[in-house]
């Protein structure tokens, strides 16, 4: 069976008969949710399972569940979860020890959310540095304002995502922290010297390199490519990314259809393979620019296949744990952080 280098969104809560047999011929490598997919937790798992069965196989379904702004997956049926911020400042009021395991803990209860509705891959955790001036996009998604805070909060929410049994997907590498635009709506133009980058934006992301899976960022970088974005850049996809950074893992674009990028979908999405990503990111549901996608991407082999393998293969292995406790603990911890900052 021939897996081709995307992955696909689809229109809303069940697939159409459009939808499957375009699944089932054009064999997207995994399945990305949104909250027009979503209505309760039997119609996601309903879904997650068409989806599995239209392609034939075990295939990955992600999501962007990170808790405050952006959780997919929300009340009355899915509990809320705070943004990273939170982790952040737990970690300043009551300890490094403790905010690494409120992070810990946040991503093992969200990854059992997701486990349980069929969802095996989250699009978390957010490494990106937040400049004071920049486009708020990313703000209280951050897990800091220092390199080293980020990095290490981040990899303790992609360990707990990991315990839980869902892949953790690291973004947006090599870093959208410095972005003065929503590359949802426009591209990102950096300026800052690629020193200063390595020192900050860059550098949060080297000791999460061993990661199974990472997103680009649709962002300009003058310093080293004054015309491309990370995502179709291969200079800073091959020099930053998996040279400086060391990242090793499956990579992937961010959304090909933001509005960040110009040009046709198909394109874009040539580009950004051609660039060095592994596989393409196609949101938005919309089925002729999904099937535009399908004919443009290859079929994933060699080395992209190879990473995707291993991303895979430690999917699945949740520890054994009592829920009932980590939610205790985790609430209690976010007490705590509350009374802290009220006294």
């Amino acid at each position: 069976m021939a897996i081709r280098a995307f992955i696909s969104g689809v229109s809303g809560p069940a697939l159409t008969q459009a939808e499957r047999a375009f699944l089932r011929e054009a064999q997207p490598w995994g399945l990305i949710l949104f909250k027009r997919n979503v209505e309760s937790p039997a119609q996601v798992a309903a879904l997650t399972s068409s989806f599995r069965d239209a392609v034939g196989r075990n295939a990955p379904v992600l999501i962007d569940q990170e808790g405050g702004r952006v959780q997919r997956l929300g009340p009355p049926h899915w509990p809320a979860y705070p943004p990273g911020v939170a982790y952040a400042e737990v970690d300043e009021r009551l300890g490094a020890a403790f905010g690494e395991k409120a992070a810990r803990l946040g991503q093992t209860l969200i990854a059992n959310d997701l486990i349980a509705v069929g969802i095996d891959v989250n699009c978390v955790p957010v490494a990106d540095v937040p400049a004071a001036d920049a486009d708020p996009i990313i703000g209280d998604r951050a897990y800091g304002t220092e390199p080293a805070t980020v990095s290490r909060l981040a990899r303790a929410a992609a360990e707990g995502s990991l315990a839980g049994g869902v892949l953790p997907v690291v973004k947006h590498i090599p870093g959208h922290g410095r972005a003065c635009a929503d590359s949802h709506l426009a591209l990102p133009v950096v300026s800052a010297p690629r020193t200063e980058l390595e020192a900050t934006d860059f550098l949060a992301f080297r000791s999460l390199a061993d990661l199974p899976l990472a997103m680009t960022a649709h962002v300009v970088y003058q310093a080293i490519d004054s015309l491309a974005p990370a995502t179709t850049s291969a200079t800073l996809v091959h020099e930053v990314i998996r040279d400086w950074i060391g990242f090793g893992g499956l990579l992937m674009s961010d959304d090909i259809s933001m509005g960040a990028l110009a040009g046709p979908i198909a394109e874009r999405s040539r580009a950004a393979i051609a660039a060095g990503c592994d596989v393409v990111l196609h949101c938005n549901g919309k089925i002729e620019e999904m099937r535009e996608v399908a004919a443009a991407v290859p079929t994933l082999e060699g080395a992209a296949a190879a990473r995707a393998d291993r991303a895979l293969a430690r999917r699945g292995k949740a520890a054994p744990r009592d829920l009932a406790a980590m939610r205790a603990e985790f609430a209690d911890l976010l007490e705590a952080n509350a009374r802290r900052a009220a006294s």
